[in-house]
């Protein structure tokens, strides 16, 4: 019983984060940068470059947190890929705490916190 409310909440949380990174990775991997900077502010301090390299990585971190998983080609990765998108949550907090805008830490402080339970349980998955 413990384990399927472990797996059915591990779900839950991999379909959150895989719905979310897929499409605000997209959108700052593929989006204008006028378009980006008015709806983030940062794209036009970090440039084009890094706004693109984060928007790869959350792109490939939301399919990565939910397709080994869901396909069972090499599950391991699921793990691996949240663990990826807890680390670029905690660098985004830190730009944000850094600039003193605390409420824009939240969401990313939220989603790492999630990345990191699924992280947690799908390596604990493993090592059954």
């Amino acid at each position: 019983m413990r384990r399927k409310v472990l797996d059915r909440s591990l779900w839950s949380a991999q379909g959150i984060l895989g719905s979310v990174f897929t499409a605000i990775g997209a959108f700052k991997l593929l989006g204008s940068m006028p378009t980006l900077t008015r709806a983030f502010q940062w794209p036009g301090e970090l440039g084009t470059r890094m706004t693109r390299t984060i928007g790869a990585t959350e792109l490939a971190g939301g399919i990565g947190v939910v397709a080994p998983a869901a396909t069972r080609i090499a599950p391991v990765l699921t793990p691996v890929a949240a663990v990826g998108l807890d680390t670029v949550m905690l660098l985004a907090a830190a730009y944000h705490l850094r600039k003193k805008e605390y409420g824009h830490a939240l969401l990313p402080v939220a989603l790492g916190a999630l990345a990191a339970f699924v992280a947690w349980g799908r390596f604990k998955a493993i090592r059954r």
